[in-house]
């Protein structure tokens, strides 16, 4: 990490202090050394004549409709000599020829919003500067994720852009209790948060936590957008690796949360939207359980969950079975190894765990181009040869090809990688203790998951725990739409 150097200029909490001059030149003057302007190509400003005063107008290239910004400047230079309005919200009123315009009279503000996007017009005479949003984001166009698909359903998803976000929820809830408040983060990175609820059904107590943590945030920076506040808000316990935050992509998803009474947390630069409180079974739950007929979508959640405990307790099953042949009835008597190998079971099973993350990351990092040769490559070697040279069983490639399926299931990863690692604790300790240590890997992940707690201090595996019969039909069981028929 870089050490800070002593700067002759001011940080942003600094310049709360300083309120915009009347002077044009004193204003001038600032924004130029506390800006850089004669380093910062990109930070544009222009004198320009607006009757009988001079003003100086501030922009991002990259960050402006041209049009628009063309607009304004041609419509200032036409003023008169007749004379400007005395004061600047006058002047905002009568001459200015667009909508979103602010006055400003602290140079904090003034600067947070131009590093922003944010045009800004300083005049000679004036004690505020007004504010011109006419910004534009690079961004790109609303696509379906690539992660949380449906067979069913609406194909959009979120991008990287927040109004954008904001605008495909407002789209789906067209509600006056529907709120979205703006917050920033991040000393240096001032990075916008938008905090997404319904006002009479969201847990007001909750929420208020919430805005009062992001407000009282002391960070540099949220270079990881949801990732690096989730971390931020609610610290992890590092022996507990299921999450407790919901991420998502679709914007239906995030409006059925909100419906039903959840906060929504949109990241500038985020394509994803973060979700809470969140249990277990909301991080399990998918949009395909709603977009298809109650009988269809219960098959598929309950699919869902044997799925889950298939890829928590496959290959600790089969590891204990294999070391205890002698319980093994004559209708199991598959899972007895055919051939003998060198290498114990054990480090076989955790040797491909780690084979096949690597082979995650190589598809991740490999081009498009390369992913065919990839996939042959990953074929022999995790195929064929590998169990003709001795290192694998084939009872044991083919079990961890089955976990790996259906981790891959999982809509979320935080959850996938959790199971993961309790699968190989269960292993490791089914392979020291044999059934004790099966046993006992079972309990560590039934208290963990039983201790557990949503950031809003319910039972992380609720209706479970405490069991309510109404919540575990809900859960478990696709119901119908409640509606009336007038």
């Amino acid at each position: 990490m870089g050490q800070e150097r002593k700067l002759d200029r001011m940080k942003l909490d600094d310049m709360k202090k300083v309120r915009v001059e009347s002077s044009l030149e004193q204003n001038m003057a600032f924004m130029k050394k506390q800006l850089c302007l004669d380093k910062n190509f990109d930070i544009v400003y222009r004198v320009v004549q607006l009757g009988d005063r001079k003003g100086a107008l501030y922009f991002i290239d990259g960050f402006t409709k041209d049009e628009i910004l063309e607009k304004i400047i041609e419509f200032m230079m036409k003023q008169g000599a007749e004379g400007l309005p005395p004061e600047p919200h006058m002047f905002s009123k009568e001459l200015m020829p667009y909508g979103e315009i602010e006055l400003v009279d602290q140079m904090d503000q003034l600067v947070t919003k131009l590093l922003s996007g944010v045009s800004c017009l300083i005049v000679d005479g004036y004690d505020r500067a007004i504010t011109i949003d006419c910004r534009t984001y690079p961004s790109r166009s609303v696509q379906e994720p690539e992660k949380d698909k449906v067979l069913r359903g609406s194909r959009d998803g979120f991008v990287e852009t927040l109004v954008f976000n904001t605008a495909l929820i407002r789209r789906r809830i067209r509600d006056p209790y529907l709120t979205m408040e703006v917050l920033q983060a991040g000393e240096r990175s001032r990075t916008d948060i938008a905090l997404c609820y319904i006002e009479d059904r969201v847990d007001t107590k909750l929420l208020d936590e919430v805005k009062k943590k992001i407000n009282h945030l002391k960070v540099d920076a949220l270079t990881m957008n949801q990732q690096s506040l989730a971390e931020c808000l609610y610290p992890y316990k590092w022996y507990n690796p299921f999450p407790k935050f919901k991420f998502s992509e679709r914007p239906d998803t995030a409006a059925a949360s909100m419906l039903e009474g959840n906060i929504i947390i949109l990241v500038d630069n985020s394509p994803s939207a973060m979700i809470l409180p969140s249990s277990a079974f909301d991080i399990i739950e998918e949009a395909d359980d709603y977009y298809f007929p109650p009988m269809t979508g219960t098959y598929l959640r309950l699919s869902r969950f044997l799925i889950t405990l298939v890829t928590l307790l496959l290959t600790p099953v089969f590891l204990l079975l294999v070391q205890n042949p002698q319980w093994l009835p004559e209708w199991l008597e598959f899972v007895r190894l055919a051939d003998e190998v060198n290498v114990p079971i054990i480090f076989q099973l955790l040797i491909l765990e780690l084979a096949i993350d690597g082979l995650r990351l190589a598809a991740v990092n490999t081009p498009s181009m390369l992913t065919t040769p990839l996939s042959i490559i990953a074929a022999l070697v995790l195929g064929e040869f590998s169990v003709k040279s001795g290192w694998f069983n084939s009872e044991t490639m083919l079990y961890m090809a089955f976990v790996t399926v259906a981790n891959y299931s999982q809509a979320s990863f935080e959850m996938g990688y959790a199971l993961k690692f309790m699968r190989i604790l269960i292993l490791v300790l089914t392979a020291l203790f044999n059934v004790w240590g099966f046993a006992a890997g079972i309990a560590i992940v039934v208290l963990a998951v039983g201790f557990n707690r949503t950031i809003s201090g319910k039972s992380y595996i609720y209706p479970l725990l405490p069991f309510s019969w109404k919540e575990f039909k809900a859960r478990f069981f696709r119901q119908r739409l409640p509606h009336e028929i007038d």
